[in-house]
């Protein structure tokens, strides 16, 4: 099989690609990213308070971990089931993620699960839906 110079451009490297390699590309990016959430979550605490700087910086992280899931999960599912049906499984994938991720604390050392942090990560997920939303309803921004 000869091989030949792949064509510019994000959209012809995926039509080059095996079928089953495209099917699963778009998917790749949100379970990396919730392998990474997950590591996070695994390291051990070090007990330490570091004050409120850190804690305001560690809640927004839970936010924009949970926004940018959201929003990947809705950009891999529109491609099997389109923009607005995938909205919805996407916000439940990131939120049920949450909770797994918030349960899997309460087995690590010197971590502890919380509702807070499933509230903030939620609220995350729900502004990515909100924009994505906005974004897909033209008349819902020259309203709104």
């Amino acid at each position: 099989m000869a091989v030949t110079a792949a064509p510019e451009g994000a959209s012809a490297r995926l039509r080059t690609m095996p079928k089953a390699l495209r099917a699963a590309a778009p998917f790749l990016a949100p379970l990396a990213l919730m392998a990474l959430i997950f590591a996070f979550s695994a390291l051990p605490s070090d007990g330490d308070d570091h004050g409120p700087l850190v804690l305001v910086l560690r809640k927004l992280t839970h936010f924009g971990e949970y926004f940018a899931l959201t929003a990947l999960w809705w950009w891999a599912l529109r491609t099997r089931i389109g923009g607005r049906r995938a909205l919805a499984p996407a916000l439940a994938i990131a939120i049920g993620y949450a909770v797994t991720d918030e349960i899997h604390q309460t087995f690590v050392d010197g971590r502890v699960g919380t509702w807070r942090d499933v509230l903030i990560d939620s609220a995350g997920a729900f502004a990515a839906a909100w924009l994505i939303r906005r974004s897909l309803d033209p008349a819902a921004v020259r309203s709104g």
